[in-house]
């Protein structure tokens, strides 16, 4: 047996019973043949093709914010009269949900908005009174000018005529002071003849005489001359002070125009301001009446009972819209951030749907969905992880029509496949997994067998 000792001791097995039971002559070789195939099978195993991935946890949600759940607020204060529908309910877009009235005392009035109509087209016509006041000054301030102008052109016809009278009355002094002149000189002629006899006395009167008439005429006429001189000068004062008083007038009836004008201005702006309230108080009547945004199903009434008041901007309805697109909200880590980029394939597993998943081998699993990367953000959430929305995808398996918005999802962003023994070294010595490039998937280098 142990061959131990100098003095082998034979013994003979045949005839003990215990002994044959547990003879086991070949278990040696089975067990070592049973560690070869399995060695064997390993290392083939190692060679098995591997997808790479990087799986996170996230829920159900809307794809466009215009399809996610909202609250309908009111958008003024009210007392609620009457509900139109109840918690469950599909309603389309621009139904009546709710009724609300006026809790503000300067809202009371039934007819404000026909009151304010009233006013405000009582003040256009005080516009259109002042428009036309204003055109009416500015026709008077134009005839005024016109008149102005021809009293102008009269005072200038008379002093043309008064000037033409002076040059004559000038021309006749120089007439007559040549006439007296001459009376002067021939009476010196005949005073000196009739000292020497050859005129007589009656002679020598009449002359004086005559010299008298000359000189009285030129007197005459030169008061002429100066009584025209004093006429022209009344004639341009007559002409200054008229043409003053128009410019008066003028100033008069532009300073209405501009005061009536500042009037109408001032009534525009009444309107204006009246037409803001009547448009606000048009508006307002509308949100006593609260209507849904879109086709959507009322999920939840947070403000019940009539007659309850609520304050501007308070929540009054939950919806949720129907025409919904879905997506899946996920949250990764910052080192997996690099690996993740638009358009790249994942493979998603809902709560509620039963599944069975081999992350390495898409292919083999079972009750999963297809999407792709639809948008990430840019910037970590508190945690320090970055948002990646999936998206359907059209060319691929549809989600289940019963999935709703808030499930619970887990994806896996399928990466590059490798052999079973890199991805336990890349594992062991902490790398990051490889990945196919954008323009790779879009060549369709990386194509789904599911």
């Amino acid at each position: 047996m142990l061959n131990i000792s100098n003095n082998p001791v034979e013994i003979k097995t045949e005839n003990l019973i215990s002994y044959s039971k547990i003879k086991i002559e070949k278990a040696q070789y089975t067990f070592r043949n049973w560690l070869l195939l399995l060695l064997v099978i390993g290392i083939a195993f190692l060679f098995f093709p591997w997808t790479q991935n990087i799986s996170a946890n996230g829920e159900v949600t809307m794809l466009h914010p215009q399809d996610r759940p909202q609250d309908i607020e009111a958008v003024i204060a009210g007392r609620i009269e009457k509900w139109y529908i109840k918690e469950g309910q599909f309603v389309k877009k621009g139904d009546t949900i709710l009724k609300i009235s006026e809790i503000k005392s300067e809202y009371f009035d039934p007819q404000l908005i026909e009151r304010t109509s009233a006013q405000v087209k009582a003040k256009q016509g005080s516009v259109k009174t002042y428009t036309s006041k204003s055109e009416e000054l500015e026709k008077q301030s134009k005839a005024i000018e016109t008149e102005l102008i021809f009293k102008n052109q009269q005072f200038e016809n008379k002093m043309a005529q008064m000037r033409s009278k002076i040059e004559s009355d000038k021309n006749e002094l120089e007439a007559t002071n040549l006439d007296f002149q001459t009376e002067q000189n021939q009476l010196l002629r005949i005073e000196e003849m009739y000292k020497e006899g050859l005129k007589s006395l009656s002679e020598l009167e009449n002359k004086r005489l005559k010299l008298k008439q000359s000189l009285a005429k030129k007197i005459s006429i030169e008061n002429k001359l100066l009584q025209s001189n004093q006429e022209l000068s009344n004639l341009a004062m007559q002409k200054n002070g008229a043409q003053s008083e128009y410019l008066g007038k003028i100033a008069k009836a532009q300073s209405d125009k501009l005061s009536t004008i500042s009037d109408r201005f001032e009534a525009t702006g009444n309107v204006e301001k009246l037409q803001s309230q009547l448009s606000n108080y048009t508006f307002r009547a509308q949100f006593y009446y609260i209507l849904a945004p879109q086709d959507c199903y009322i999920s939840k009434v947070t403000k019940a009972g009539i007659g309850e008041t609520v304050k501007e901007g308070e929540e009054l309805v939950k919806v949720v819209p129907a025409n919904e697109q879905l997506a899946v909200e996920m949250f990764i880590k910052s080192i997996d951030l690099p690996l993740a980029h638009v358009g790249a394939p994942v493979r998603l597993i809902f709560d509620g749907y039963p599944s069975m998943f081999f992350s390495g081998w898409p292919e083999t699993s079972t009750g999963s969905f297809e999407g792709k990367i639809f948008a990430i953000d840019n910037v970590a959430n508190d945690k320090g992880k970055y948002r990646i929305l999936v998206s359907t995808d059209s060319t691929l398996k549809s989600w289940p029509k019963s999935l709703r918005a808030g499930s619970g999802a887990r994806g896996f962003a399928l990466l590059k496949d490798v052999p079973i023994w890199y991805e336990l070294w890349r594992q062991i010595s902490g790398f990051p997994p490889e990945y196919y490039k954008e323009e790779d998937i879009k060549k369709g280098s990386k194509k789904s067998k599911y």
